[in-house]
């Protein structure tokens, strides 16, 4: 029987690579994202490829729409085996002048959308009786803060959080639950903040690029096929004894 792997924010960037990289290890791929359009583009480049796949809306802020997500993919794509929490938004702003609307939004999505993720997956494998992995998008933000991220680093902070606790109560249905912490990701995401932290340090964005490449020890960014080799792992049966744990995919950016 095929399994299938959900990506929430698979429609571009890191998640794509996520989507891409499953799809190539055998699993049916659940394309999920808000935006409609590059969710079908991605699933039919993988489809085009000879993998199975399929693009399905969602927007993970509404809990009734991560759980339609779930019982509509394991009913297209076979009983659900991996679900990545990838999707997140982010804004940069000082502390003092974030607006509310993007804040709340941002912790809608980010935390809260994490949140019904993991609940959705929980109870599905907890249905199928035969464990699974759940697998979520935290950042090296959510490791040491960063300025002009207040609430993007503690959304972060949140969903390590997350990762622990649910992990530590669904162990015992053989679910493992972990998170990756990426570092600077090239994506739309991250062009984003580059422009955005730019703009209000008076800098040229190239400038802006330049002085974080000098706090990675390896030199370049990350690509998302970086980080989608961390969540291959997770999911493999060599990191079965592996829960609750968060890993930096930073190029060496942070020690702890």
């Amino acid at each position: 029987m095929t399994k299938s792997a959900i990506i929430t924010g698979a429609g571009q960037g890191i998640g794509e690579g996520i989507a891409t990289r499953l799809a190539k290890a055998g699993y049916a791929v659940a394309v999920a994202d808000i935006n409609q359009r590059t969710a079908k583009k991605v699933a039919k480049n993988l489809k085009d490829n000879g993998y199975k796949a399929k693009a399905y809306y969602v927007d993970v802020a509404h809990r009734d729409e991560v759980f339609d997500l779930v019982q509509t993919a394991v009913a297209d794509l076979g009983d659900l085996a991996i679900y990545v929490n990838n999707a997140g938004v982010a804004f940069i702003d000082s502390f003092v002048n974030s607006n509310p609307t993007d804040v709340e939004r941002l912790f809608d999505v980010n935390l809260k959308g994490t949140y019904w993720g993991i609940q959705a997956a929980a109870k599905q494998f907890i249905k199928q009786g035969k464990g699974g992995r759940i697998v979520n998008a935290a950042s090296l933000a959510g490791v040491e803060a960063s300025a002009l991220q207040s609430a993007y680093s503690a959304s972060k902070f949140g969903i390590r959080g997350l990762t622990q606790a649910a992990s530590k109560e669904l162990a015992k249905y053989n679910i493992t639950v972990n998170a990756y912490n990426p570092g600077v990701v090239r994506t739309p995401l991250r062009d984003g903040i580059d422009e955005r932290t730019a703009e209000i340090k008076h800098i040229s964005v190239k400038e802006q690029q330049k002085n974080v490449l000098t706090e990675i020890s390896l030199g370049r960014e990350a690509t998302p096929q970086d980080v989608a080799d961390v969540v291959a792992w997770f999911v493999s049966p060599q990191a079965k004894y592996i829960t609750g744990q968060s890993v930096q995919v930073d190029g060496g950016m942070r020690y702890l």
